[in-house]
């Protein structure tokens, strides 16, 4: 099977040079010269870009440099340009590339460097998690208080020192607990995938400090930071972790926590989005 070269996968490429092309690729076919707010749509939340505000254009994301058609049921391929009801453009990013795909980290944290490059300034991630908290049930929003990345890889390059200290911005955090206060949060630990979690290994992530579990997030929470944007992360707990829960994990049970959860944590999502 043939494939055509990627931008990203020469080593001698500018990963910031690509971005660049990227957002102007955005501006080019969206007539939306700066973004303020990117938000990455996980597992469960896709339906929160309806609830934003009012669509101006929606893009296939490989129509835009860099971008990769996304492997994964349940991931829309599309970016979409939305100006919310106080004026805010938000670059709504449906195309998310996994570490889990072997791409390298440079393909998975474009799309974050590409939001950082349209002028964003700030980050939402978003993502379907497994929970390790007994007090949480399978379609119960969280918020993302710091994260362990067991990736083993890191975005960024050579001796680039990045302070992660409050990556998951207190303030950001608290505006979202004003739009629902009774939201909790915990540490997202970031496995490589695309196998779910042990048993061992979720409590290995428990004693270390961990409460979600998950495949994304981190490495694009580390990309955001470098770019000087503040990050805030959800996850939507879809299911208690493997040895949390007595069922066996699967993907269908993760898409269906998803669906039923979505109509109440995109509303929610929407409306936190419209606080920024």
């Amino acid at each position: 099977m043939s494939h055509e070269p990627h931008p990203l996968d020469d080593p001698a490429a500018d990963p910031f040079e690509i971005a660049a092309q990227a957002a102007a690729d955005i501006a080019r076919l969206t007539g939306v010269e700066r973004h303020d707010i990117a938000l990455t749509l996980g597992s469960g939340w896709g339906q929160a870009a309806d609830l934003i505000g009012e669509t101006i254009a929606t893009l296939d994301a490989t129509e835009v440099t860099g971008f990769s058609r996304p492997a994964l049921e349940g991931h829309g391929g599309t970016l979409r340009s939305i100006l919310t009801a106080r004026g805010s453009h938000v670059l709504v990013i449906g195309a998310r590339t996994h570490f889990y795909e072997g791409h390298g980290t440079r393909r998975v944290v474009h799309s974050v460097r590409t939001a950082a490059a349209t002028g964003a300034r700030t980050m939402v991630l978003t993502n379907g998690a497994g929970g390790i908290r007994q007090t949480w049930k399978p379609g119960q929003p969280v918020l993302i208080s710091d994260h362990i990345n067991l990736t083993g890889a890191s975005p960024l390059e050579g001796a680039t020192f990045v302070d992660l200290t409050d990556l998951y911005s207190t303030r950001l955090r608290d505006v979202a607990r004003r739009v629902d206060a009774s939201l909790d949060e915990g540490v997202y630990c970031q496995f490589r995938g695309p196998q779910y979690e042990t048993p061992a290994e979720v409590q290995m992530a428990k004693i270390i400090g961990g409460h979600i579990v998950g495949m994304s997030t981190a490495l694009e929470a580390i990309a955001a930071r470098q770019a000087g944007m503040e990050i805030l992360g959800m996850s939507l707990i879809t299911n208690m972790a493997a040895g949390i829960q007595a069922t066996p994990l699967s993907h269908a049970e993760v898409i269906e926590a998803g669906t039923a959860a979505a109509p109440r944590i995109s509303a929610l999502l929407a409306e936190i989005v419209g606080q920024l």
